[in-house]
Order: structure tokens, then sequence, then C-alpha cells
């Protein structure tokens, strides 16, 4: 539970500071047999940064619980 604790920690910490990022996807926009037209799109994934936090405080009471056994 410690290491999972520190995992969590390391992940809140870092979804506060990079709060999402971009993918960039392929569409197919026509297809006439030989000619194939596509588009590429820029699309954003992202997070709330109070779910950084929360993330890193239930990784604080992991580690904390897993120190009193």
């Amino acid at each position: 539970m410690k290491t999972l604790g520190l995992v969590l920690i390391i992940a809140g910490i870092a979804m506060i500071v990079i709060r999402g990022f971009s993918v960039q996807t392929q569409k197919k926009v026509v297809d006439l047999g030989p000619v194939e037209i596509n588009k590429k799109e820029n699309k954003w994934i992202g997070w709330p940064t109070y779910a950084g936090g929360i993330v890193a405080v239930v990784g604080v009471v992991l580690v904390l619980g897993a120190r009193k056994k």
C-alpha cells in the first residue's frame, strides 16, 4: 500500500502541474476509390486541477495508513 500511495502522490503532483495533453487524430473525410482525403484534428484531453489534488491526498492517506500498521 505504501508503494501505491507514493505512486498516487507523484501522479497527483503531475496532474496539478500538467493540466492535460493534446492528441492528434486522423479522420477520413472522402473516400472515392483510389482517392482518399483525410483531415487531421487536434483533440485536447484534460482534467480539472482539483482532481490532481484529490489523487495526491489519497496517496498521502495510503502512505500514512501503511505507516501505522
